[in-house]
């Protein structure tokens, strides 16, 4: 509830005490359905992704384990527990998208650091025959593959800040201040792909983008960082599978 919202909800409530009712506030829960109806699935493989952007974290080993951590409390949907692919290396080497040709040429995967770089790779998404099969390995799952684009950032310009001052009776004030910053972090770009196990034919798939930028004189981890950008995430991509619930409050009048 913004907070024009619950002033105009206060202030109808008031009226209507005026008037002689009787308030009540009444908890409520609205229902959002998943953007995925998974129920044909008992398992979920996280196969793997296409990643690129900084060798100072593997993004395609974190994301893998990370998504696989975070769906082990359901009890609906076994995780397949098996090696994460890298995606990037078979398809530069032809293990899979082979029938596509090279129509765009390929760099080398650990050269990929831009989203540009990403296209002629994410030809294997197309691969109904290598998905299948990979699905047929596994008892046919659905699969969560993707790319995901973990690449340094910086940026510099004026920002506004809080500082603290005193007056002569020591007297302490919160003021904004306006301050030129040089800043550096990452940006966090994944693609999550959803296929059939079955068919091997994308069901779903969505894009996000994030960023997280320090002072240039903080020295934050580069998994640190990345961390800290999946967790911003985590809720988005899990509502893609689960039905999630926004929780409130309505005024009666009795």
């Amino acid at each position: 509830m913004t907070a024009r919202t619950a002033s105009l909800t206060a202030a109808l409530a008031l009226g209507l005490v005026g008037c002689g009712g009787r308030i009540h506030e009444v908890s409520i829960e609205t229902p959002l359905q998943p953007k995925l109806d998974i129920s044909a699935f008992s398992r979920i493989l996280i196969a793997g992704f296409v990643a690129g952007g900084t060798d100072e974290v593997d993004a395609n080993l974190e994301t893998a384990r990370l998504l696989r951590s975070q769906l082990r409390n359901r009890p609906d949907l076994q995780i397949v527990e098996t090696d994460v692919l890298s995606l990037a290396e078979m398809v530069a080497d032809g293990s899979v998208a082979s029938g596509f040709g090279d129509v765009v040429p390929l760099m080398d995967p650990a050269e990929i650091t831009q989203e540009q770089d990403l296209e002629a790779y994410e030809r294997v998404f197309a691969d109904i025959g290598f998905w299948k099969q990979l699905g047929e390995e596994h008892q046919d799952p659905l699969i969560v593959t993707g790319t995901v684009l973990f690449t340094p950032h910086a940026r510099a310009g004026f920002i506004t800040q809080e500082q603290e001052t005193y007056d002569s009776f020591g007297r302490r004030r919160v003021v904004p201040v306006r301050a030129y910053r040089e800043r550096r972090g990452y940006v966090l770009s994944p693609k999550f792909i959803f296929i059939d196990g079955r068919t091997g034919t994308t069901l779903y798939s969505e894009s996000h983008r994030e960023e997280v930028l320090y002072d240039a004189q903080q020295n934050t981890p580069a998994l640190s960082s990345y961390f800290e950008l999946m967790d911003r995430l985590i809720p988005t991509f899990l509502s893609a599978l689960s039905t999630q619930t926004i929780r409130g409050t309505r005024i009666l009048l009795r």
